[in-house]
C-alpha cells in the first residue's frame, strides 16, 4: 500500500512522538530529579505534562485511542511507578494518572467549542427556541450522549477497576484496526462512496441513540471514542464529513461530562500529586495540538478514507506487544 505526502508526515508525527516519550522516560530516570538524589522528584515533571497534553491533543479526535496513548505514554515514562516511593505512594500516583488522562480532555474540548463555534451557537440558539435547526441537532446530540451517560455511571468504577491496563488497550487497538480495515473493504465492496450519505440536518433522534450506544463501547480503553461514533454513524447512513462533524460535537457533551465529574471527584487527589502548573500546562499544549490534529484530520478524510488508522492501529498493538512480551516495558 502507498501512502501519500500528508499521510507519512502524519504518521511520522506520531512515530516522533513515542519515541519523545520513550526519550523522556530515559532522560529522567523513571523520576528521578536531575536536581540531586536528596531532592524528592515530582509526581509529574512540566515535560512529562508537555508530552501528555501533546499526546492527548493529537490523538482525542483521531480514531486512535487517546486514553490508550497517554496509558502508553505514562507507562514509558514512568509515571507512578518511582523505586523509592511506598506500594500505597504508587497506587495513589497511578489513581491521579488515571484521573488526569480523562480531565486532561478539557483542552481538546474547548479546542472543538473553538473550531466548531458555529455549530454551537446554533445549538444555543435552538436551545432558546431560536432556530429549528439548532434545536433539532442539540435533541441529537442529547440522545447520543444518554446511554453513555447512563452506562458510564453505572460501570465506571468497573470499567477503571479491570480495563484501565496495557494489555486491554493493546487488545483494544487491534481488534479496532482490523474493524476500521473491514468497513473499508465493505464499502469498496458494494460500491459505497463514504462521501456520500446523509447530511447532519437529516440525522433522526433514534440514529442518533444507535450511535450513542456504538459510544459507550468506546469505554473499553483503546477502542476510540471517535472511531466507534464515526463508524456508527457511517452505519447509519450519514456521510464521512457529517459522522465526523457529529462525532466532534458529541465528543465536546460526553467528554466535557467525563472531565467534570471525574474534576469534581478527584481533582483535590490530582492536584496534592501532581501540583498545579504541569497539571495547567498539560491542558494548554492539548488545546494547541487538538486545534492542529482536528485541522488536519478533516482536510485528510475529504481526499482519503480511515485505512491508515486501521493499518496504525494494527501496527502499534504488535509493537507494544513486543515491547511488553520482551520486557522492554
Amino acid at each position: 500500500m502507498r501512502f501519500g505526502k500528508s499521510t507519512r508526515l502524519n504518521l511520522t508525527l506520531i512515530g516522533v512522538l513515542l519515541f519523545a516519550c520513550g526519550a523522556s522516560a530515559i532522560m529522567s530516570d523513571r523520576g528521578v530529579s536531575p536536581a540531586g538524589a536528596d531532592k524528592e522528584a515530582p509526581a509529574m515533571t512540566v515535560g512529562q505534562a508537555i508530552i501528555l497534553g501533546l499526546v492527548e491533543g493529537l490523538t482525542e479526535y483521531l480514531p486512535v485511542s487517546s486514553t490508550g496513548h497517554l496509558l502508553l505514554a505514562e507507562r514509558m515514562m514512568g509515571i507512578g511507578e518511582s523505586p523509592s516511593a511506598s506500594t500505597e505512594e504508587r497506587q495513589r500516583t497511578r489513581n491521579a494518572a488515571d484521573a488526569y488522562t480523562i480531565c486532561i480532555q478539557a483542552g481538546a474540548i474547548i479546542a472543538v467549542l473553538g473550531l466548531y463555534f458555529r455549530r454551537v451557537r446554533q445549538m444555543l440558539q435552538g436551545l432558546l427556541g431560536r432556530n429549528p435547526h439548532g434545536s433539532r441537532l442539540l435533541a441529537n446530540v442529547a440522545a447520543g450522549f444518554l446511554p453513555a451517560a447512563v452506562i458510564g455511571l453505572l460501570f465506571n468504577k468497573m470499567i477503571k477497576a479491570y480495563l484501565f491496563g496495557i494489555w486491554p488497550v493493546v487488545a483494544a487497538w487491534f481488534v479496532g484496526g482490523v474493524a476500521i480495515l473491514a468497513v473499508g473493504w465493505y464499502k469498496r465492496t458494494t460500491g459505497g462512496p463514504v462521501h456520500q450519505g446523509l447530511s447532519l440536518e437529516e440525522l433522526t433522534w433514534r440514529m442518533a441513540l444507535v450511535v450513542g450506544f456504538a459510544q459507550c463501547i468506546a469505554m473499553w480503553p483503546g477502542v476510540s471514542r471517535s472511531l466507534v461514533t464515526i463508524v456508527g454513524g457511517l452505519v447509519m447512513g450519514l456521510s464521512l464529513p457529517a459522522a465526523v462533524e457529529y462525532s466532534f460535537l458529541l465528543g465536546v457533551v460526553t467528554l466535557g461530562a467525563a472531565t467534570a465529574y471525574d474534576a469534581l471527584k478527584h481533582g483535590q487527589m490530582m492536584l496534592q500529586t501532581f501540583e498545579a502548573m504541569p497539571i495547567a500546562i498539560g491542558l494548554l499544549f492539548a488545546f494547541i495540538s487538538a486545534v492542529v490534529s482536528v485541522k488536519w484530520m478533516v482536510a485528510y478524510l475529504n481526499r482519503h478514507g480511515l485505512a491508515v488508522f486501521g493499518y496504525y492501529r494494527i501496527a502499534i498493538a504488535l509493537a507494544t506487544s513486543a515491547w511488553l512480551l520482551t520486557g522492554s516495558m
